[in-house]
């Protein structure tokens, strides 16, 4: 009769255990349903005391997703740049850029219960301006694919890492008189050797 006890005993610890691991498990990750903010913040200074060259930049990036299963999101996103180079303290260019666009997250492979790795495709347009007075205006146009990667600190708060585009594709043309704009293709099939070499950092919160 003790052995019995004591078996069933054991059968309810470790069916508790189990199901307290799942539990701790569906914490961290997405489910159906879920929304998440997403974005980066990335500011550069610099000053050239060779070329007497200041330079200065600011860019954050949005974005906001909807779960329409575990692994799958969708979401727009926009962009937001600013910066300023001045030289021997005088001369002043500025630009200025805005961007918007929708995406496609998929992810396929999950490190644990926090590690979560995606693939993202989207596109953006947008447009940027160069100079002061008399400004050059480019609108902007591309298409790509990436990876990246979430890391969820607690169940509702991660840091993304971009790691990387596969594929990009980009189209630019300026409202100067004569310019038939210009397109480029880029396909990075080496990326996982080197994709640590740039990384983006940003924050997720998930509703």
């Amino acid at each position: 009769m003790k052995k019995i006890i004591l078996t069933v005993a054991a059968v309810f610890v470790l069916g508790f255990a189990n199901a307290q691991d799942k539990k701790e498990s569906k914490g961290f990750g997405f489910s159906k349903g879920d929304i998440f903010v997403e974005g980066s913040l990335t500011m550069n200074s610099t000053n050239d005391k060779n070329t007497e060259v200041k330079t200065s930049s600011m860019n954050f990036s949005p974005k906001a997703g909807y779960l329409l299963s575990d692994k799958f999101a969708v979401g727009l996103n926009l962009g937001f740049g600013s910066g300023k180079s001045t030289t021997s303290g005088t001369d002043t260019n500025k630009t200025s850029s805005f961007n918007v666009g929708a995406f496609g997250r998929y992810y396929f492979l999950e490190l644990g219960q926090r590690f979560k790795t995606y693939t993202e495709f989207g596109f953006n347009v947008g447009s940027e301006k160069v100079g002061v007075g008399s400004t050059v205006t480019t609108n902007t146009f591309n298409l790509g694919a990436g990876l990246g990667m979430n890391y969820f600190v607690t169940p509702k708060v991660a840091i993304s890492f971009g790691l990387g585009n596969v594929i990009n594709y980009g189209t630019s043309k300026t409202d100067m008189s004569g310019d038939k704009g210009s397109s480029d293709m880029n396909v990075n099939l080496n990326v996982f050797n080197n994709f640590f070499n740039t990384p983006t950092f940003g924050a997720l919160y998930k509703f």
